[in-house]
């Protein structure tokens, strides 16, 4: 049975994938960044439709995502969230954001990240938003993950599980390569009985070389709340002083579980571990909202969602994200539900699910857990937040004026 050493011995890097990373002759796709874990460098991968090639090609200097379209032009509009912003598994000038500016007639940078969540979204807009790089029109994409990655110190424990049966070591083509170190991330602190914001455990890039020590691994994230909460979620045991914390974090909530049933453990700690996750994007989204209004600057979600999140809503008319819903709209935040948006398009076509989807979504492939909009998907997406993204803006994109 899975416990919290078993998880984080199998977490502990490969000292060969940490030198990859480190190694300055032959730059790997991801450098390390001490607030945000990681960012993209240029990479090509075999993980497009029809097991195509992609390419993605980021500058050096902002690192965004390559601007092609009208990129000698001023741009008024931002994009920041995981790899549903970053358009993983489709190459440059096939993301939304490009269908779009091509559309618009004007740039839209794309400051996305693959794996990273709603909260090192923030901090990476924070950073940019202070420079020359600013933008009065910023976008927060939220995909189905993101809040459950705000609150954890290092998103690798949970992947490497996830991803346990693939080859690792970091050497040759078809081996996973890592992600997922050490970032600045949220937490409920249940003795000042609000969320704060707690730095990465690494601060410089040579620190990741202590994570290749499965022990140093297992000491540095054991009594970690949010390690253990997974591990329930798993069907794993944790230590009964982790459980009484969750059983608190749970009463602050307002919610009534039962993490000492067996038979009703792993739901429950999957029912906590979302909420946790969606209260943290909800903190964050409060204050985002404060600076935006403060600096003059306009801010829009858009919602997009896996394909699972999809079926559910077509077959059930059910979503996991109810709770974030009722906020977003309780707070008069402007917002693009694009799951909505899927379930009425589902409706005008004669298909099955599974081949409606299949036109808009790639499999897991190359370095990725799961899998993408493929190019007629992220045409989807652009031609599904169009119109709210024209009546946004003031004055219209040039193609509206």
């Amino acid at each position: 049975m899975l416990n919290v050493k078993k998880l984080l011995h199998n977490a502990a890097y490969h000292p060969a994938e940490i030198e990859k990373i480190l190694d300055k002759k032959n730059p790997a796709i991801l450098k390390f960044d001490p607030e945000l874990g990681y960012l993209h460098r240029n990479h090509a991968f075999r993980d497009g439709m029809d097991d195509t090639v992609t390419t993605g090609t980021y500058d050096p200097r902002s690192g965004n995502r390559k601007m092609i379209n009208y990129a000698d032009q001023p741009c008024r509009i931002n994009t920041y969230g995981n790899s549903y912003t970053q358009c993983a598994q489709v190459s440059d000038g096939e993301t939304w954001q490009e269908v779009l500016a091509a559309h618009f007639r004007e740039p839209i940078r794309n400051f996305g990240v693959g794996g990273h969540g709603v909260y090192q979204a923030y901090r990476r807009a924070m950073r940019v938003e202070v420079t020359n790089l600013a933008a009065e029109y910023i976008i927060l994409n939220i995909w189905d993950d993101d809040h459950m990655r705000n609150i954890e110190a290092a998103r690798w424990p949970r992947v490497a599980w996830l991803v346990r049966d693939l080859p690792r070591g970091g050497i040759g083509r078809d081996t996973y390569p890592v992600h997922g170190f050490p970032w600045a991330h949220l937490r409920y602190d249940l003795n000042k009985n609000k969320f704060v914001e707690l730095p990465g455990s690494c601060k410089k890039a040579e620190d990741l070389r202590k994570l290749t020590d499965r022990d140093y691994y297992y000491e540095t994230f054991k009594n970690d709340t949010v390690v253990n909460l997974f591990v329930m979620r798993e069907g794993g045991e944790v230590a009964a002083e982790q459980v009484a914390e969750l059983e608190k974090l749970a009463e602050v909530f307002g919610m009534k579980l039962n993490l000492r049933n067996p038979a009703q453990r792993i739901d429950d700690a999957r029912k906590l571990n979302l909420a946790y996750g969606m209260r943290s994007t909800m903190y964050l989204l409060d204050n985002f909202r404060r600076w935006a209004q403060k600096q003059n600057r306009k801010l829009l979600v858009l919602l997009s969602y896996n394909v699972p999140s999809v079926q559910k809503i077509i077959e059930k008319n059910e979503r996991f994200d109810e709770e974030f819903l009722n906020y977003l709209k309780r707070n008069n935040v402007l917002f693009v539900d694009c799951l909505a948006k899927a379930a009425e398009d589902y409706r005008i076509h004669n298909l099955s699910i599974d081949n409606y989807l299949s036109q808009y979504y790639v499999g897991r492939a190359g370095a990725q857990v799961f899998g993408h909009y493929n190019p007629a998907g992220n045409f989807w997406f652009a031609s599904a937040v169009r119109k709210e993204l024209v009546n946004w803006l003031n004055p219209k994109p040039p193609a509206y004026r």
